[in-house]
This record gives C-alpha cells, sequence and structure tokens, in this order.
C-alpha cells in the first residue's frame, strides 16, 4: 500500500504527463486551502476563485518544473499567492515608498493579543484592512515570510514592508480592541 507522500507524488507524476483524470485529483487535493489563500490577498470570494483556478492552469502548464525540493503545496502555494499579487499590481494597489530615513526598524516581537480571540476572527479583522497592509500583514504573520522576501514579491523595498506591517499591525490591534473589547 502507497503512503499519502507516494500516492500524492504519484498524482504529480501522472500530472506531468498531462493525464486530466490526475489533474482533477490534484486539483481537488489542493483547491479549498488555494482559495482560502487566494481570497486573503483579494478579498473578494468569486476573483479568488478566478486567480486559484488560473493559478492550476499555470501549475499544470509548468508542472513539469515542480523538482520536488518543496512539497507540492508548498510550490502550489507560492503560485497562488503570485497571482493574488499580480491581480493586485494589475488593479494598481499603491504600496507606498518609504523613505528609508524615516522609517523605523519593526520590532516583530511586538505582537501579542487576547487569548480569547481566535484565529479565524483575527483572519476576519485582518481582511478589513487596506490592500497595502493586509498584503503585507497575511504574508509576514499568515504566510511566514520575510521582509526580504516580501520586498521581493511586492516590489518595494524592505523598509517599506516594515513600515507597511507596522501600520498594519497598529490598525489591527485597534480593530480588535474595538470589536472585542480587549
Amino acid at each position: 500500500m502507497k503512503s499519502t507522500k507516494q500516492l500524492h507524488q504519484s498524482i504529480i507524476d501522472a500530472c506531468k504527463n498531462n493525464e486530466a483524470k490526475a489533474q482533477m485529483q490534484l486539483y481537488d487535493l489542493y483547491c479549498e486551502a488555494m482559495l482560502t489563500i487566494a481570497y486573503r490577498y483579494v478579498n473578494d470570494k468569486f476573483l479568488a476563485e478566478d486567480i486559484m483556478q488560473e493559478a492550476f492552469l499555470k501549475a499544470f502548464k509548468h508542472i513539469g518544473n515542480y523538482k520536488g525540493e518543496v512539497v507540492f503545496g508548498a510550490w502550489l502555494k507560492r503560485i497562488v499567492i503570485n497571482q493574488s499579487i499580480d491581480w493586485l499590481k494589475k488593479k494598481k494597489i499603491a504600496f507606498v515608498s518609504i523613505n528609508e530615513e524615516t522609517s523605523a526598524i519593526v520590532d516583530e516581537e511586538d505582537w501579542s493579543i487576547a487569548p480569547v480571540i481566535s484565529h479565524k476572527e483575527i483572519i476576519n479583522c485582518i481582511q478589513q484592512l487596506k490592500d497595502k497592509y493586509r498584503i503585507v500583514v497575511t504574508l509576514f504573520l499568515l504566510e511566514g515570510y520575510d521582509h526580504g522576501e516580501i520586498s521581493q514579491i511586492l516590489e518595494i523595498s524592505e523598509a517599506t514592508s516594515r513600515t507597511h506591517l507596522l501600520r498594519g499591525k497598529r490598525k489591527l490591534q485597534e480593530q480588535l480592541k474595538v470589536v472585542y473589547h480587549v
């Protein structure tokens, strides 16, 4: 009997041979998680579905480039994030450049919340942030990217990433205080 990892790899191999049944299996395995990721960025369910579909098409087109250095879900997640950010760039979300001299380094350990607030409630509040803050907060807090990676993905400076994170976290904390009286 095959392990889950072996089963996933056999599906991926079949996708590399352009087998439609395998592509559907892979889609079924990852579609919900990838939809959630796209939604975090674009904040619109229908648009997130479109972006997710485009990401899967791109993944299937380039699946031959997948070498297994990372788990497939991480590889696909990166495509979904890039598709989402590409859409936001087309929409011309302004990631205002911050002058390096005027921006303070953010202490990334200053993040604290009351234990009574659930992860889902925090994500709901993140969704209410302005796009430029929501995207950086999502990339940093939820996806685990560092400021160097965020600056490359969004084509902004690391200082801008740090500043957007700081401002986004402040807005988020304000929202949580108002909504949840913490």
